[in-house]
């Protein structure tokens, strides 16, 4: 068969054309990195998928794999960009003189989960991290890389590792109660009620004598 110029028809080419580029443009990575928050926040990270997360953005799929590779890698991402402001924790504990570090380091802290902002995806990672051990070992690398290396190398007591991570589980166990499990009267407690009451015991890890 030819066409009108006497020359055969070009010949159709089968299969799935590639759209790897489908949303591609200025933003697409911060637009995934949100939809992923998103997606592990709704569905936790068992259910959470790469075909969600391009639906949230508005991009083909493997746009996603290539700008983050697997589910693991696009979570970690977006746990240490939802992460970031704890991440300047370590600061609150030199900001000041020694004594002060607990209660510098309480009030950044509870003021990062207090926030709505930066409170919702750290309770969508934390939720993640509880229920998933791939999502577990993501955020305890972050946790122990990233914020507990970091203050401990501020402290100047005996084993400064063990002690920040304690002061990092009087913080943490203090926001689970108030903002996940939300028992009362804590959950309803003022802020700064909270501070001074959970500061003190922050300080004694840090800086108290050691048994």
């Amino acid at each position: 068969m030819t066409d009108a110029s006497g020359r055969p028809p070009a010949a159709k080419k089968r299969g799935r054309p590639a759209r790897t580029d489908a949303g591609a443009g200025p933003g697409a990575r911060e637009r995934i990195l949100t939809a992923a928050r998103a997606e592990f926040a709704e569905h936790g990270y068992d259910k959470a998928s790469i075909r969600g997360i391009a639906k949230g953005a508005g991009v083909d799929p493997a746009l996603v794999h290539h700008y983050f590779g697997p589910k693991e890698q696009i979570f970690a991402t977006a746990v240490e960009v939802a992460f970031t402001p704890a991440l300047s924790a370590s600061e609150a504990v030199t900001g000041g003189s020694p004594e002060g570090a607990g209660e510098r380091l309480a009030r950044f802290v509870l003021g990062v989960w207090e926030d709505p902002v930066t409170r919702e995806p750290l309770l969508a990672i934390l939720r993640s991290a509880v229920a998933n051990e791939t999502a577990a070992k993501v955020f305890r690398d972050l946790i122990s890389t990233r914020l507990m290396a970091r203050i401990a190398a501020r402290l100047s007591g005996p084993d400064p590792r063990l002690r920040s991570e304690l002061a990092a589980a009087q913080l943490v166990g203090t926001a689970m109660m108030r903002h996940v499990i939300k028992i009362e009267p804590l959950a309803s407690a003022d802020l700064e009620q909270v501070i001074a009451m959970v500061a003190p015991a922050v300080q004694r890890h840090l800086t108290g004598p050691w048994p």
